[in-house]
C-alpha cells in the first residue's frame, strides 16, 4: 500500500500563507551545530523528513535532541562520540554530507557512507573533497563509505570551480578549526550561506564575506558558545506559494518572507504580467486580468534565478500564450517533471538543456509520479490548475521539503486529501 495526495482542481485559493523556515538552511544548520561543545536552541525549524532524518543521525553522534514545540530544537554536542555514519539514515538525504565537514574540522576524522536524495543527474561532491584536500585531509574510498583524515588542517587558497552551495558551506565548516586563514574564492552566494555563518559566528567562529564570492575564515581552537538562533525564510517554498497564488488565487497573501531573496522569480511574474504587490516581508498575489505572456528563464546560482523553481515555474508557463523557454545550467536533468505534466494535458518538448513550453493549453487529472522534491511542487501546482482529480504518487519526496502543505492549501481553499492505494 503506497499513501497518495489527491487534488480536485478549479477551487480558487484565497487568504494568507505563512512560510516555514529554510529547508536548504536547516539541512545544513543542523550538521553546524555539532562543530561546538554548547547547547544551540534554533527556531523556524520547518516539520520536514529531513529533519527527522537529521534528528536521528545526531542521536546516533550521541548528541542530544529535543523537540521543544512546533518550530523549535535544542541540540546539545557536548558528549558526541565520533563513529562511523554508515546507518540508513544517511542515504535518505544528500545533506548528511555537511557531517563531513563538521567532524572532519572538529575531530580531523570523518568516516560516512555515500549521502542519498534526489536524483538529479550527476552531482559530484568531488569539489568538497578537494577542499578538505586542501586543507590538509586525505580521501579514502572504501565499501561506498568515505574516510577522511587530518593530523592537522591549515588554512589555505581555496578556488571553486564551480560556485558550489554544498561545497562552500562543507569547507567552511571544516576550515573553522583549521591553522590559520582559510579564503575560498568564487564561494556560492546563496542566503542560507549567510544564515550558516551566521550561526558559526554566535558560537565562536571568525567568518566574515559570507554572501559575496569571496569567504574568509580565521581558524580558532574551539566553538566555545552556545546560542539561539532564527533560520531564515524559505525562499523556495515561498516561490512554490507564490507560484500556486498566481496560478489560482483571486487574492492571497504570502507572508514571513525576504522579498530580495526572491527578485529574479518575482521579475520573470512581472514580465509575464502577474498582478501583484511586494511588500517588506510579503508578497500578495491579485487574480491577473487579461492573458499572460511567454518568456525565457535561464536558471543560474544565487541571485540568479533558483533551479529549485524551475520546475513550479514550467507549470505556469503552460498557461502563457505563446512558447515560453528554460534553459537548466545547473541539473541538466532537471526535466522528468515534464513528462508527468505531459500526462495532464502540457504541451512540452524537451532537448536539452532546454524544455519549450507551448501555451496556453487545459491541464486535465491525471496519475503523475513524483520525480524528486520540486517535481512534486510542481505537479501540486498543476493539480490546482487542472480539471478533475490528479492522483500524485512518490510524495515521500514532497515530504522532504515541504511543511505542512496539506494544511497550508486546505486553509487557502484547496480540496485535497490523502488515500492509500
Amino acid at each position: 500500500m503506497e499513501e497518495v495526495i489527491k487534488i480536485e482542481g478549479g477551487h480558487r485559493l484565497k487568504g494568507t500563507v505563512r512560510i516555514s523556515g529554510s529547508k536548504n538552511a536547516t539541512v545544513a544548520l543542523i550538521p553546524a551545530c555539532v562543530l561546538g561543545n554548547k547547547p544551540i536552541t534554533m527556531y523556524g525549524i520547518p516539520n520536514i523528513s529531513d529533519v527527522e532524518s537529521l534528528i536521528v543521525l545526531l542521536r546516533e553522534l550521541g548528541v542530544s535532541v529535543e523537540k521543544q514545540g512546533e518550530d523549535t530544537l535544542y541540540i546539545d554536542p557536548s558528549n558526541m562520540k565520533n563513529i562511523p555514519m554508515v546507518s540508513a539514515a544517511v542515504q535518505k538525504l544528500r545533506a548528511s554530507y555537511y557531517f563531513m565537514g563538521a567532524l572532519l574540522g572538529k575531530y580531523g576524522h570523518a568516516e560516512i557512507k555515500m549521502p542519498g536524495g534526489c536524483y538529479l543527474g550527476p552531482r559530484p561532491i568531488d569539489l568538497h573533497l578537494k577542499g578538505f584536500e586542501a586543507l590538509g585531509a586525505t580521501i579514502e574510498y572504501e565499501n561506498g563509505c568515505y574516510i577522511l583524515d587530518a593530523k592537522e588542517l591549515k588554512g589555505t587558497n581555496i578556488f571553486l570551480d564551480i560556485s558550489s552551495v554544498g561545497a562552500t558551506i562543507n569547507i567552511m565548516m571544516a576550515a573553522v578549526y583549521a591553522k590559520g586563514r582559510t579564503i575560498i574564492e568564487n564561494a556560492a552566494r546563496e542566503p542560507e550561506i549567510i544564515d550558516i555563518a551566521t550561526l558559526l559566528n554566535k558560537m565562536g567562529a571568525k567568518i566574515r564575506g559570507m554572501g559575496t564570492s569571496t569567504i574568509q575564515i580565521d581558524g580558532v581552537e574551539e566553538l566555545s558558545k552556545g546560542c539561539i538562533h532564527d533560520i531564515i525564510p524559505d525562499r523556495i517554498e515561498a516561490a512554490t506559494y507564490v507560484l500556486m497564488a498566481a496560478a489560482m488565487a483571486d487574492d492571497m497573501t504570502i507572508e514571513n518572507i525576504i522579498p530580495t531573496h526572491l527578485e529574479a522569480i518575482l521579475m520573470k511574474l512581472d514580465q509575464i504580467g502577474i498582478n501583484m504587490d511586494v511588500g517588506s516581508d510579503f508578497v500578495r498575489v491579485y487574480k491577473s486580468e487579461g492573458p499572460l505572456k511567454p518568456t525565457e528563464i535561464l536558471t543560474k546560482p544565487y541571485p540568479g534565478f533558483a533551479t529549485d523553481v524551475q520546475q513550479p515555474f514550467t507549470v505556469l508557463l503552460t498557461q502563457c500564450n505563446g512558447v515560453s523557454t528554460v534553459t537548466e545550467t545547473i541539473y541538466r536533468e532537471r526535466f522528468k517533471h515534464c513528462d508527468e505534466l505531459k500526462r495532464m494535458g502540457a504541451d512540452i518538448d524537451v532537448h536539452m538543456p532546454s524544455a519549450f513550453i507551448q501555451g496556453k493549453t487545459k491541464l486535465y487529472g491525471a496519475k503523475v509520479t513524483a520525480t524528486d522534491l520540486r517535481c512534486g511542487a510542481g505537479l501540486v501546482v498543476a493539480g490546482l490548475m487542472a480539471d478533475g482529480v490528479t492522483e500524485i504518487h512518490d510524495i515521500y519526496h514532497i515530504e522532504r521539503g515541504y511543511d505542512n502543505l496539506d494544511g497550508k492549501l486546505k486553509a487557502l481553499g484547496a480540496k485535497m486529501w490523502r488515500e492509500k492505494v
